[in-house]
């Protein structure tokens, strides 16, 4: 019989996603985003200021001088995960536990989060450099065991074409996670515990970190790692891995039936030549938009502190405000797809953040010049980040979908290390590279959208190259129907 018959038969159902249970699965990615987000909000900061006083003894005026050491540190750990998720993706796709493939991972890796967590701040509130790097690199690792079987959760469970509105649901529960980190942040006012200060001359006074509360920055740690834990626990009380599958095998191999890889999918082949070719062209463009992405999401926070001299409550802000945008193309990303497809949905947003980085380039060097040093956080800076919000999240909640739709229901672990290893060879490479171009004098904290600008035009051109796949077109079930939470 073929596709087209098959795809037209009239016993065939429409797909339905289960959106309880994948709601659900969201508590995982709930708990990701909030850690990282607290972790990348905080630690380049802490970094910051520990070295400065370490090689500088707290003298001030010397934080872009220590931004290659913080963009290493910060690379080293994106280097641990790009080697740690493919090993542990593919060891989950190997193993077989009465709770399933992905939650002993899941479990072990989110315990010892918990509990070395809340020490990065205590060792950087008594000023101790190596206890601070220490925890820093015992979380990621762990992190590392939890992320890729928990992300991998989601393409296990949902058959191919409903992944990418499964993603969006996925990724809004993830920036919840990361959005109420932020919030924390505010709420323990990390703006007035490390943030610039001028003397009555004008310079910038020293920071006064270690006459606060310890709690101050203690708090948004503990309450991310106990609302990590209780993100497991549900998941774990929930999501019965070896009882979905079974009773999802049949709908999951209907959904390889409307896969948009290039050529089909077999079990145990290798991949044809023109998937592996689709494969390899989605991960180097992921690799440069992560380029972009990642490499201003490191120094934003230095951005507002010590070149525009303004709160680092401005920038949390900010960081809301793309949330907002995010979590509307996180909603629509899905739908849109279905209508245009992945590939031109990703173009889409791509270019968006483009208009976006432009906009801000321009404005860096005209209007906002006069900005730098002012104290003041420039409104249009939370229009620009509205519209990279909402860009990147149509790039995000489809890409991860058209990587593991390359792969066999067997081997979502494996190419879902695949996706985070270009992801994260970007965020290794990226700080670092930022860190150096920062000890050029002529090249200062004002020339971060350049930069990203620069590696996201790279990435729109090379994903222009991705072979448009649509297969033959899917029915989903529609209004009320779409809700109901049963298989």
């Amino acid at each position: 019989m073929s596709q087209k018959t098959a795809v037209n038969a009239p016993q065939e159902q429409p797909f339905r996603l289960n959106y309880k249970r994948t709601f659900l699965i969201g508590f995982a990615f709930f708990g990701i985003l909030l850690l990282w987000q607290v972790y990348d909000s905080w630690c380049p900061t802490f970094l910051t200021d520990l070295f400065t006083k370490a090689i500088y003894h707290g003298e001030e005026g010397h934080q872009e001088d220590v931004q290659y050491l913080v963009g290493v540190m910060m690379a080293l750990d994106n280097l641990a995960a790009l080697i740690m998720l493919p090993i542990f993706g593919h060891l989950s796709d190997k193993t077989h536990t009465k709770i399933g493939k992905r939650m002993p991972y899941i479990l072990v890796g989110t315990f010892v989060c918990v509990v070395a967590f809340p020490f990065i701040p205590l060792f950087f509130y008594f000023n101790n450099l190596a206890g601070t790097i220490a925890m820093m690199a015992i979380v990621v690792f762990f992190a590392m065991m939890y992320r890729n079987p928990a992300v991998s959760l989601m393409p296990d469970m949902t058959p191919k074409p409903l992944r990418s509105k499964a993603n969006g649901i996925i990724n809004i529960m993830g920036y919840i996670g990361g959005a109420f980190a932020t919030v924390v942040g505010i709420v323990f006012v990390l703006s007035e515990y490390l943030g610039t200060k001028k003397n009555a001359d004008g310079t910038l006074a020293a920071h006064t970190w270690q006459y606060h509360n310890i709690w101050a920055i203690e708090a948004p740690f503990l309450i991310a790692s106990v609302l990590m834990l209780i993100s497991a626990l549900v998941l774990f009380f929930n999501i019965k891995e070896n009882k979905i599958e079974e009773e999802m095998a049949p709908e999951m191999a209907r959904g390889e039936r409307y896969s948009e890889a290039a050529t089909k999918i077999t079990e145990d082949a290798p991949l044809s030549k023109s998937n592996r070719i689709m494969l390899w062209l989605i991960l180097i463009a992921e690799f440069f938009w992560f380029m972009a992405d990642n490499g201003i999401g490191t120094f934003m926070g230095n951005y507002t502190i010590y070149y525009l001299a303004a709160s680092s409550r401005s920038n949390m802000m900010n960081t809301i405000v793309g949330g907002v945008g995010s979590v509307i193309g996180f909603a629509l990303g899905g739908i849109i797809a279905s209508k245009i497809g992945r590939k031109w949905t990703l173009v889409s947003g791509l270019s968006l953040t483009l208009a976006g980085y432009l906009l801000w380039t321009i404005l860096n060097f005209t209007v906002l010049k006069g900005a730098a040093g002012s104290g003041s956080f420039p409104f249009v800076l939370y229009l620009i980040w509205f519209i990279k919000g909402f860009g990147m999240s149509l790039v995000h909640v489809n890409s991860y979908p058209m990587v593991v739709e390359l792969c066999s229901n067997h081997k979502i672990g494996r190419f879902t290390g695949y996706y985070y290893a270009a992801s994260m060879a970007a965020q290794t490479i990226t700080p670092c590279l930022l860190g150096l171009l920062l000890l050029h004098p002529k090249f200062n904290f004002g020339y971060l959208p350049v930069y990203a600008l620069a590696c996201l035009t790279v990435s729109f051109v090379v994903f222009l190259f991705v072979k448009n796949v649509r297969s033959t077109k899917t029915s989903f079930k529609k209004g009320l129907e779409s809700m109901d939470a049963e298989d």
